[in-house]
């Protein structure tokens, strides 16, 4: 007959288990397509790249508040430069808009975002974004939480900018075009309304023809705002994603040299996608101010 278990040999029994269970687990991490939360503030939640935008937001005010004080008619020093840079992206400009007073009126809005995306491109290959931060239990797991991340590496932060950018447009749309031009330019109520004069007093008959097709082509650039959201947002973050990812995967072959030729890759993708979004902008910002039919 098996002999009794007493609760004495239970409880000894079930220690080791107990210990067993509180071990920590391995500690992981993988690249993810959202930005992780950090902390709150007020409230609300603060992820890793929300961080890095404002540090980058941060540095663009210092360095203008600045260059704004050390400011003087005759050019000395950073001085130099600036206005060497900036008289460069009004030379870029005037290529696009062909009017200095065109660029002058959309450079303050183009050449901040660029300035804005460079330098969130280039913060994310600074060494410790990515690899500092601080270790989370989740069940049985610890997960490693970077405490900074490229802001540009995040949908979210891409997707902002280009919403404000293709706002910005429409804005200056109505501005310089007036609302009806700026309506006509999608929905052809022009179109329709002008249809019986061209047909019984004009005589022009192809207008029952013609004009019909051009009220649905206006309907067709609506979906075309839409797919420019998207196309600003998408390209920006998948490039600078992929970047971010292959730097990781080249750091985990070899983590000492291999890594370097695809930072100074990266360094010369973030300039390109920084213009890139810039000038669509600045393309953008261009067409919609003009009448509907000097833009085709």
């Amino acid at each position: 007959m098996t002999a009794p278990i007493s609760e004495n040999q239970i409880e000894a029994a079930a220690v080791p288990a107990a210990e067993t269970s509180e071990q920590p687990g391995e500690l992981t991490h993988e690249t993810t397509l959202f930005a992780e939360p950090i902390g709150t503030v007020a409230g609300l939640t603060v992820t890793n790249s929300l961080l890095t935008s404002w540090i980058v937001v941060g540095l663009i005010v210092v360095v203008a508040i600045v260059s704004r004080l050390k400011m003087s008619r005759i050019p000395s020093g950073f001085q130099n430069y600036l206005e060497v840079v900036v008289d460069k992206a009004l030379e870029l400009a005037d290529s696009v808009t062909g009017s200095r007073a065109t660029s002058m009126k959309f450079l303050p809005i183009v050449f901040p975002l660029f300035i804005f995306i460079l330098l969130s491109n280039w913060l994310g290959l600074l060494p410790g974004v990515g690899s500092i931060g601080f270790i989370e239990q989740h069940g049985g797991e610890r997960l490693f939480v970077p405490l900074l991340r490229g802001s540009t590496a995040d949908l979210n932060t891409t997707l902002a900018l280009a919403l404000m950018a293709v706002i910005a447009t429409h804005v200056f749309s109505v501005v310089a075009t007036s609302f009806w031009g700026y309506l006509n330019r999608f929905v052809g109520l022009n179109l329709i309304l002008e249809l019986p004069k061209k047909v019984f007093v004009e005589r022009e008959y192809t207008a029952l023809l013609v004009n019909p097709i051009k009220f649905f082509v206006g309907l067709i650039e609506l979906v075309g705002e839409l797919a420019k959201v998207a196309s600003l947002s998408f390209r920006l973050f998948g490039n600078i994603f992929a970047g971010e990812v292959l730097l990781g995967a080249m750091a985990v072959i070899f983590a000492y040299v291999l890594p370097i030729p695809f930072m100074f890759l990266e360094i010369i993708v973030g300039v390109i996608q920084a213009l890139i979004f810039a000038m669509l902008t600045l393309v953008f910002l261009n067409v919609m101010t003009t009448s509907h039919e000097e833009s085709h």
